[in-house]
Parts: C-alpha cells; structure tokens; sequence
C-alpha cells in the first residue's frame, strides 16, 4: 500500500511538469473532505454511524479537451459503530482511476453561465480494509460512479461537491472485520460526499477546461471577431488624411497639399528642390511676362502705376498666406500668393520684405504668440529656398489678431495668416 501512494504522489509531482502552455488550462488537483456511508455487508449486531465518519479524498485530472478526461484518486475513510452496535474500529484505504466527463460542456452550460458546473465521473477502484478484529487486510476491487457540481471562483480555483457510490467484490471480511463475508459478487457498498476544491495548474490568465466555451458558436464569434479586428486596421491603415491618394501606412509626408502630384510615398514633386511643390509655383506666373530666351527667371517691371498699385495691394493686406488651424502648413490656395510675393521681389531686385504671423484668439497668448511666428518663419523658408536672399527678409510674429468674432468658425479662416510689409 505505501508502494502505492509513492506511485500516486510521483503522479502529481509529474503532472505539474507537464503542464501544456495552451489557450486553456488541462491540470488539476482535487481536494475534498466529508462524509461516508458503508452500508453492507456487517456481521449480526454490528452496523455503522449514519453518514457521520469521516472521508477525505485527493485526486489528479487531466482533461484532454473540454468535454472528457481522467483522474487518478486516493480516498481515506473511517468507519465507526453506531450508537446501538458492537464496539469496532475499520478504515478503509482507497485507490482509483475514473474517467471524467464535463456536462457543462456538453450539455452547453456556458451560453448561459460561467460560474455554476457539472462533471460526472465513473471508474475503477482497488480498495484495502484494516480491522481491529483481524489482522489479515481485506483487499477489494470495485467500480464508482458519481456527480461533481462545480462553483467557479477564479480561472485558478473552484469549489466543489463530491458525491460518489462504491459497489466492490471479493469480500473477505465484513465492514466491521469480525467474521467473513458469506456472499461474492458485487455486494460490498460505500457512498461518500465531500466538499472541497479544485485547483487549476497552468497560466491563471487562461480558463481551465471545466470552463473554457470551445462550443462551434463560441468559435464562429472568434473568427467574426478576428475578421473584424483586421478590418479595422485595414480601414485605419487604408485612411489618407491628406488626400494625396496614397495611404497613411505608406505616406512618409504626411501632410502634403491636397491636389498637389505625390510619388509613391506621398511625398510632393519638386524636381528644382525649392521648398514649394512644382504645381504651386505656376499659377500666377502669368501676372509678370518672361524675358524671351533668357535662361534665368528674370522677369520684366510693369509700368510704374502698376508696380504702385501692386505694392499697394502687398501693403494694406490684400495679398496674405493663410493657414488651417494650429497648423504652420501655407494652405493650398495660399501657395498663389507665396508665388506671387516671389515673382514681384525677382523683379523688383531693390525691395525687401517683412512677414508678419498672426493667429486666431482660440489657445494661451503664450503659445499663439510662438505659432505666429512660427507661421511667419514656414513662409520666410519657403521664399528662401524659392530663390529670394534672406538678407531681403525679415519676419516675426505678432500674436493674436482679435478683429473678428473668435465665435465664427469662418471668421478665424481670415486671422491666421501671414501678411507682407513691402520696404
């Protein structure tokens, strides 16, 4: 019998090492604690407490998917007189292997709950019977059958209730151990009920099998949700906020102007690397007439009414650069008059320019002030790398603009700007 139990406690030790890291747990160890009844054979004037001695039981299971498995199990339990029989004192010594089905799992408990279970288990048992009134040990083999409802705790623990029936042949002795049995056959029985624990060995994060949903409808709900997590990366990667028709995940220049020629990356043409995308520079060339085969961008003067009145325009704010809100990207439409200014300092060789930033009332005076200048410095670059020497620029920025009503969505287009001071 020691043999025995070394065998069954080598047993737990090598179940916890062969713990499989899957998407739910298969091991556990069973505990429980109660009550026994032996009920036949006794020997005349002997019987036993009415479902009062004490039982304890320990078992390992190891479930091979969600619905079956096997358990290996010890039970110890006493059996005592009852208070109108002869004196004896009997335990019985128990070992068994029991196959385990999840009724939960079959009988699809977890579409309506996660907490409550029930396992069924029948097996075989060898059992061994120590008396005070012989020496000799009574050896039996045996069959079991019983229920095991569950109440979940944890993905790491669940209480249970064990209820289970013995029926055992080759008698040699009497519960009580004071004669031999008369009969042979199954005619020995035993019933048990304990209450105790389960606990699951594995990753805590992942369910055990006693309660894992692996139900088809549960899978199908996986893959749908599977699908439609890709779905949503794909519409998030697949979004091109700067409309250049090349998507987020592959733009490396994420903010460019919408409408302007992109390569494949989403990055603007500007084949004479000067800052502004080479559809932008035309639109107002034809506001100044090209010295015919002349290879430089020179350009003729208009008449001196014209350069007045165009200086004037410049001046009193009819030509600014404007900006979308907390940006210091120029707009689209903007880049005309950033054209425009660039063109009219090509001609005008003797003139400078001061740019001044402004920004709308939303935001701390602190920061706006920064995004102003900041906005006058991005066209300051631009005309720059445009051709126009810095020495001919100045820019600063000027804050807030408050001479519209900071209420009007429209109103704070016109503010956040940068105008020109023509010297």
């Amino acid at each position: 019998m020691k043999r025995g139990i070394t065998i069954f406690l080598m047993m737990l030790i090598a179940s916890s090492s062969l713990i499989a890291q899957e998407d739910f747990n298969r091991w556990s160890i069973d505990f429980g604690a109660g009550v026994n009844k032996a009920t036949e054979p006794y020997a005349s004037g002997f019987d036993q407490n009415q479902i009062t001695d004490l039982t304890f039981e320990l078992g390992a299971r190891y479930m091979f998917n969600d619905k079956f498995g096997l358990r290996a199990e010890v039970g110890y339990s006493e059996i005592q007189p009852s208070s109108g029989s002869f004196d004896f004192d009997s335990s019985f010594l128990r070992l068994g292997v029991s196959g385990v089905a999840n009724l939960g799992a079959v009988l699809g408990f977890r579409d309506w709950t996660n907490r409550f279970n029930l396992l069924t288990h029948a097996g075989v048992q060898y059992g061994r019977l120590d008396t005070e009134f012989n020496s000799d040990t009574d050896q039996k083999i045996g069959i079991s059958g019983g229920l095991t409802p569950q109440l979940k705790l944890s993905n790491s623990i669940a209480l249970n209730l064990n209820v289970t029936a013995f029926a055992f042949e080759s008698d040699d002795l009497t519960w009580d151990g004071s004669t031999g049995a008369t009969d042979r056959g199954f005619d020995s029985f035993m019933y048990t009920a304990t209450i105790g624990a389960s606990f699951y060995l594995g990753n805590s994060d992942n369910p055990s099998a006693d309660w894992v949903d692996a139900s088809d409808k549960k899978e199908l709900q996986e893959e749908i949700d599977g699908l439609q997590n890709r779905l949503t990366t794909l519409e998030e990667d697949l979004k091109d906020d700067d409309k250049d028709g090349i998507p987020n995940y592959l733009d490396t220049e994420p903010n460019t102007p919408s409408g302007v020629m992109v390569d494949a990356k989403g990055r603007s043409i500007d084949e004479n690397n000067n800052g502004v995308p080479d559809e932008m520079e035309a639109p107002l060339s034809n506001m100044f007439v090209r010295v015919d085969g002349s290879n430089n961008e020179e350009y003729q003067k208009s008449s001196g009414s014209d350069e007045r009145l165009i200086k004037r325009l410049i001046n009193e704010g009819y030509i600014n650069v404007y900006f979308d809100f907390d940006s210091v990207q120029p707009s689209v439409s903007s880049y005309d008059a950033v054209h425009f200014i660039r063109n009219y300092m090509l001609v005008n060789t003797d003139v400078n320019a001061e740019l001044v930033g402004y920004a709308d009332e939303l935001g701390d005076d602190g920061y706006n002030q920064s995004l102003s200048e900041q906005r006058a410095k991005r066209v300051y670059d631009i005309l720059v790398s445009s051709g126009i020497s810095e020495t001919r620029l100045d820019f600063k920025g000027s804050g807030v603009d408050n001479s519209v009503d900071k209420n009007s969505t429209s109103a704070r287009k016109v503010v956040r700007k940068v105008t020109f001071k023509i010297k």
